[in-house]
């Protein structure tokens, strides 16, 4: 049975945390232990870090199992659009050799239902066509051997 997503605050910013998206590539807690303790229960520490710190290391979120939003603006459909129709100034896409496309901005998703997300910094895409969380990576490119 899936396990529900689940929100962390600090009161200005809410971490949101989706366990059956999660990859575990241990970035979070290795590069911010004080915030993301996986052996602590519950493992989000939200008092453990700054909010500009916080928001810095779940944007470094390869799956998109972590993401954040500003508590101001969460009720606010209008700031979601406003996010969307900015356009980056820059978009960085990397192919990873062998493994997924990493998109290192926010971004915008249409699903293949129809459903739009938007992903606030680092988003890893399927190249390899075996995840199964489509559109996003689950490292399933190692599973099978991808090569591309």
């Amino acid at each position: 049975m899936p396990i529900s997503t689940l929100k962390y605050t600090n009161g200005e910013v809410t971490v949101v945390w989706k366990p059956d998206t999660c990859i575990h590539s241990r970035i979070c807690w290795t590069e911010l232990r004080e915030v993301f303790d996986p052996f602590k229960k519950p493992w989000v520490n939200m008092q453990g870090g700054a909010t500009e710190r916080i928001i810095e290391q779940v944007r470094k979120c390869p799956s998109g199992a972590l993401s954040y939003f500003m508590n101001n603006e969460a009720a606010s459909n209008t700031a979601e659009a406003s996010v969307v129709s900015e356009a980056a100034e820059i978009m960085h896409i990397q192919i990873k050799p062998d493994g997924p496309i990493i998109v290192n901005t926010d971004c915008h998703i249409t699903l293949s239902n129809g459903e739009t997300e938007i992903k606030k910094g680092v988003t890893s895409l399927c190249r390899c066509g075996a995840s199964g969380n489509k559109p996003y990576c689950d490292g399933s490119h190692k599973k099978i051997d991808f090569k591309g």
